[in-house]
C-alpha cells in the first residue's frame, strides 16, 4: 500500500476546513469534497466528465476547474486531478507508467494547456487548492503578468512548480 505524505501545515489546514463543513451542517462543502454528478455531466470539460473527482483527495473537479490536472499515460489511460499537489502524488504512484502528457487549466479560461508551455505564477493573495503556497497557471504570459500585478506571487517555471510542491509548499 502507498501512502500520501502530505506537511504538517497542509493537515492542519484540511482538518481546520472540514471542521468548519460539519460546524456548518455541509460535510465536505468547504474544501470542495461534496461531489454531485449534476455539476460534472453539466461540464464543458470533457476531461471532468471522464473524471469528476480527483482520485487522491476526492474534491470535485468541475468546483475546482481552474486548478485541475490532466495527465495522460503513453498506453492511452488517463488520470484526472485537482491540484498540483494531487497531480505529484499520482506522478509518484505511478512512477513506473510512462507520461505521454500533462496539462493544466489555464486560470482565466478553463482550457487544458501544456504544463511545460504554461506561465506559472506561485503565491499571491487568491488561496491554493490543496496547498498552502498557491499556484496557477495560465496559457499567456500577459495574462500572469496581470494577475501578478492584482494579486501578487511571483512568476516561476514548471520546474520550480515541482519542486516547491515535493517539499510541500
Amino acid at each position: 500500500m502507498k501512502a500520501c505524505v502530505i506537511g504538517l501545515d497542509m493537515a492542519v489546514f484540511l482538518m481546520f476546513s472540514a471542521s468548519v463543513a460539519l460546524a456548518e451542517g455541509k460535510p465536505g462543502d468547504a474544501a470542495g469534497h461534496l461531489y454531485t454528478h449534476k455539476v460534472a455531466a453539466e461540464s464543458q470539460h470533457a476531461d471532468v466528465i471522464k473524471h469528476q473527482s480527483c482520485p487522491h483527495c476526492g474534491m470535485d473537479r468541475e468546483k475546482f476547474n481552474y486548478s485541475r490536472l490532466l495527465i495522460t499515460y503513453s498506453d492511452g489511460s488517463s488520470v484526472g486531478v485537482c491540484s498540483v499537489t494531487c497531480a505529484v502524488t499520482a506522478l509518484k504512484n505511478s512512477r513506473n507508467k510512462p507520461v505521454a502528457s500533462v496539462e493544466v487549466a489555464d486560470y482565466n479560461t478553463k482550457k487544458l494547456v501544456s504544463v511545460d508551455k504554461a506561465f506559472w505564477v506561485i503565491g499571491g493573495s487568491k488561496r491554493g487548492v490543496m496547498t498552502i503556497y498557491a499556484k496557477w497557471a495560465f496559457e499567456k504570459k500577459e495574462d500572469a503578468v496581470a494577475f501578478v500585478k492584482k494579486n501578487h506571487g511571483k512568476l516561476i517555471t514548471y520546474k520550480e512548480v515541482l519542486e516547491y510542491t515535493e517539499k510541500g509548499q
